[in-house]
């Protein structure tokens, strides 16, 4: 079994490095991965029973929720966001959403996906439904046209009244 010690973090330098060959550093990842497919191998029951322990073990929610702070939805202050400076003096104009602070365009559709996104990643367990999506936006009128753009962007669950996207 050979053991190495891999650098993933790519703004990472060891200055001065002694010549190791158990070692490898941001810079050499791709080469040594590709160097490691090229080697045959067969998959035995041992491997599999590895895969499985892996899978098993695997912590979907490990990098959220130890470090997010306990907030709720009417805490936080509405509105979409700029793209480019992040601000929320954002103002809907026709059919694009123009911030005011450093005059960035985006389209009204894609900026609303990327607030329903915002949405989603904040409250995974809410249901995003038109309703939520427009007031999280606030800045867009027309609740018809948040429903065009999540059932064109998102998937549609349900129907009529119990409707929401994922």
């Amino acid at each position: 079994m050979e053991c190495k010690v891999i650098f993933i973090n790519e703004s990472f330098t060891l200055y001065q490095a002694p010549i190791n060959d158990t070692v490898i550093y941001p810079t050499q990842i791709r080469k040594y991965f590709h160097k490691l497919n090229a080697i045959p191998s067969k998959l035995t029951k041992r491997h599999r029973l590895l895969a499985e322990k892996l899978l098993e073990l695997q912590l979907d929610d490990f990098l959220i929720k130890p470090n997010m702070p306990s907030y709720q939805y009417v805490q936080l202050q509405k509105g979409i966001s700029c793209a480019k400076c992040h601000s929320l003096s954002v103002h809907e104009n026709g059919r694009k959403c123009i911030c005011t602070i450093c005059k960035h365009e985006e389209l009204t559709e894609s900026a609303v996906v990327r607030a329903a996104k915002e949405f989603k990643l904040l409250f995974p367990n809410e249901k995003m439904t038109t309703g939520i999506v427009h007031d999280w936006c606030s800045i867009v009128e027309s609740k018809r046209r948040i429903k065009y753009i999540l059932y064109k962007n998102f998937n549609a669950v349900g129907k009529t009244r119990w409707l929401y996207y994922e």
